[in-house]
């Protein structure tokens, strides 16, 4: 019985002592997924961008990609902003228009929402 006393006195000031520092820690199992990139980030960023400049007293707080719609060789990708001023919140549906194969910039249009 003292052996065994003795036994666990001894495992348990291993670990008091920091040896538990030594014993290997298995990391082949953790897994860190990566989210691709969506097609729309590059206009979502563009979106941002001009929204900041038509609206410079307002803080863009939140951002939502809306869908996407192909018009020809054009295609329009839509985002709704939420954005707050100094005496008011309002959202604003972004339309960013661009050329699909050369990825040119065609127009934005902005329409803002009644709150």
């Amino acid at each position: 019985m003292k052996k065994i006393i003795y036994v666990t006195i001894f495992c348990l000031s291993m670990f008091d002592f920091g040896l538990s520092d030594f014993i290997p820690i298995n990391t082949d199992c953790v897994v860190h997924a990566e989210r691709p990139t969506p097609p729309y980030a590059k206009w979502g960023k563009i979106a941002v961008e001009k929204t900041k400049e038509k609206y410079p007293d307002a803080q863009v707080v939140d951002y939502l990609h809306v869908g996407r719609e192909d018009k020809g060789s054009n295609s329009v990708e839509k985002f709704k902003l939420w954005l707050k001023g100094t005496d008011k919140e309002f959202g604003v549906f972004v339309d960013v228009e661009y050329n699909e194969a050369s990825e040119q910039l065609i127009k934005i249009s902005y329409k803002e929402v009644a709150t």
